[in-house]
């Protein structure tokens, strides 16, 4: 059974002009309000429905999808691609410009610190007219109280007004108030990036409860893992327009290969070295590129990839070597690759250019965030050396056909060959 409809949906809003009502009526009832203050914004009206109109944005347009009863969907886009625009709509905060939106079932909703909190009110009271503005019952929210709270950890502070909590008691009491209410549909936004560690972990597990209690969720994240993880299918939106939509693996996959920059070196002329590096020999820029040879920070879990590193050297140097050290994101040393190890290294004319390739085909970095450290030498005399100079990160979406793992530990994966025999 469809739950969520969304048909033709636009959102536009005017750059530099602060509307209370998008909408013709809106705009009339705000001129007739305050005649001189809008009349300017009235005799514009027109102008307002160019699309050529510099003025105008659109933050959603032409949006059409549909979520059935239980589905858990993932949305997914980079900054500005709509996706809180989205959900504002979905919740019911803001109004679409043109479209409509059909919803059954009562909607809870948690899409930025805070939301629907009154400052003034304690924690108690939050919870109680929260639940209330969902259409629950006092009995209802009664029979939950005690296990919103245990949840959230802020039972010391439940009877302590809002506004004295933190960004975090704020997050935490919000989520398990939308989390443990029962409404029909659940909308997340990314707001559990401003919870520590333990309680991202709870709430990851609580979503995936909500989701196999045949509730519908709607959850919108920059983590791929859990979006992946919790999301029966995804959505991937680009400059207010859906870009991809069907199962996680495909609509991530293609939101991965869209956001890689199509840069092809690195540009680290600017970056300052440690005194000695540098002045006779440099590196000129690096590359880290994936299976399909496009430059990326964002790998898949089992997909081949490639360093390369640019140097220039402003002297006569004999057997230069290039040493590529990766690292995780505590910054703990997990290998070290060297070019002579490969019998690979190359003297240098004064003024020459060269290009070290290192291909990585079967060495699988679990999924996590790395850097990596370069550098150029010559035995044991370091000519220049650039330390964290590429972030990228490991995704938890398995490359290729291959089966993905529920448990990954450590940093690097190891594929040996196993046998049994009988005794």
């Amino acid at each position: 059974m469809t739950v969520i409809k969304v048909e033709n949906v636009s959102k536009r809003y005017r750059l530099g002009v602060q509307e209370k009502a998008d909408t013709f009526a809106g705009q009339l009832k705000n001129a007739i309000t305050y005649p001189i203050r809008n009349f300017k914004r009235i005799t514009q009206l027109k102008k307002f429905d160019d699309e050529n109109d510099p003025s105008v944005f659109w933050a959603l347009k032409d949006i059409n999808f549909e979520v059935k009863q239980g589905e858990v969907l993932g949305i997914i886009g980079r900054n500005g691609a709509g996706k809180s625009t989205l959900l504002k709509v979905l919740s019911k905060i803001t109004e679409p410009t043109t479209g409509s939106i059909k919803i059954k079932g009562r909607v809870s909703s948690l899409l930025e610190v805070g939301t629907g909190f009154h400052p003034e009110l304690t924690g108690r009271d939050n919870v109680y007219m929260n639940g209330t503005i969902l259409g629950m019952t006092k009995k209802e929210i009664d029979n939950k109280f005690d296990e919103i709270v245990d949840f959230s950890g802020v039972e010391q502070h439940i009877d302590t007004p809002v506004k004295f909590y933190s960004s975090g008691m704020k997050v935490r009491l919000g989520f398990s108030v939308a989390a443990h209410l029962e409404t029909e549909i659940l909308i997340i936004d990314e707001v559990l990036a401003v919870g520590d560690f333990e309680f991202q972990k709870r709430c990851l597990g609580k979503m995936d409860d909500v989701a196999k209690s045949g509730r519908t969720v709607i959850f919108v994240s920059h983590n791929m893992d859990a979006i992946q993880k919790l999301c029966t299918r995804a959505i991937s939106l680009k400059n207010g327009v859906i870009d991809s939509i069907g199962t996680v693996e495909s609509t991530i996959e293609k939101y991965l290969a869209s956001a890689e920059t199509t840069k092809k070196t690195l540009n680290i002329s600017g970056i300052k070295r440690e005194s000695g590096y540098g002045e006779l020999i440099k590196i000129t820029g690096i590359d880290l590129l994936n299976s399909k040879n496009v430059a990326t920070n964002n790998i898949l879990f089992r997909e081949k990839f490639e360093v390369k590193v640019y140097i220039k050297s402003f002297k006569h140097l004999k057997d230069i070597d290039v040493s590529v050290r990766i690292d995780s994101d505590r910054g703990v040393p997990i290998t070290s690759i060297v070019s002579s190890d490969s019998d690979i290294a190359s003297d240098f004319n004064k003024y020459q250019e060269k290009v070290y390739s290192l291909k990585l085909d079967y060495f699988y970095l679990t999924p996590g965030n790395y850097s990596l450290v370069v550098t150029v030498k010559s035995g044991r005399m370091a000519y220049d050396r650039l330390e964290n100079i590429i972030n990228f990160k490991v995704s938890n979406l398995v490359f290729g056909n291959q089966k993905p793992h529920n448990e990954l530990w450590g940093l690097v994966q190891l594929y040996p060959k196993w046998e049994i025999k009988s005794v």
